[in-house]
């Protein structure tokens, strides 16, 4: 049974959530948050699988809400959902720690695909969406002048394959293109994405693709 936590500052909205997810025999609805305070504590009390994390809420935003419950230690997953006009705060929310989003309007087996996706550790957006949104807001990425990638003590330990590797994911490489690109066993690349995901501390793909840039293995085209 997945649990979700709904934080959105409009009623009707959780209403329209709730309906859907306690439609479904595999999902349940532990709470209700309409600011990112409440989401925060409630995160802490029920610990659920996932929360479907708006951004614009009073006080507390769902960006912040969501920095802070990832650094808290926590293993709920976020998937923010957000309107088409807001991709810079998507794309904030991913570096917060958001494990994928969705626009508000997506088709109810869309939310639904999502939400079992996010809970079952995969990212939500998908590569080529998530290279359109670091492309287009790199300029929240720190600047260091000369910084090379490789002495980053995140990727520091990655050998040699999987910096490729993850360099290929930041490039929007799926696991099929990599095997096919690579001349390798798609159960290879699985292997290696796993233990780049370890090796980095990454939560999910969507992370290790920031890592990617965050890093300077990949630059904006």
């Amino acid at each position: 049974m997945t649990t979700v936590l709904i934080a959105d500052d409009q009623p009707m909205q959780r209403f329209g959530f709730r309906m859907l997810l306690e439609s479904q025999d595999d999902m349940t609805v532990v709470g209700e948050a309409g600011n990112g305070t409440e989401a925060v504590h409630l995160v802490a009390r029920h610990h659920p699988d996932v929360v479907l994390m708006d951004i614009r809420m009073p006080g507390l935003d769902g960006i912040e809400a969501t920095r802070r419950i990832i650094a808290s230690g926590a293993r709920t997953r976020i998937l923010i959902v957000t309107t088409f006009d807001l991709d810079e705060y998507a794309y904030d929310g991913l570096r917060a720690g958001a494990s994928g989003f969705l626009v508000k309007d997506a088709l109810p087996e869309e939310l639904l695909a999502g939400i079992r996706a996010v809970a079952a550790g995969d990212a939500v957006v998908a590569p080529t969406l998530t290279r359109r949104l670091l492309d287009a807001y790199v300029h929240h990425l720190p600047v260091v002048p000369g910084a090379r990638a490789v002495s980053d003590p995140r990727i520091i330990a990655l050998t040699e394959r999987e910096r490729e590797i993850l360099t290929v994911i930041g490039q929007g490489w799926s696991n099929t293109e990599i095997a096919a690109r690579l001349h390798l066993a798609e159960s290879t690349v699985k292997t290696h994405v796993t233990r780049i995901l370890a090796k980095t501390g990454a939560r999910d793909r969507v992370q290790a693709v920031i890592l990617a840039y965050d890093t300077r293995l990949v630059t904006p085209m």
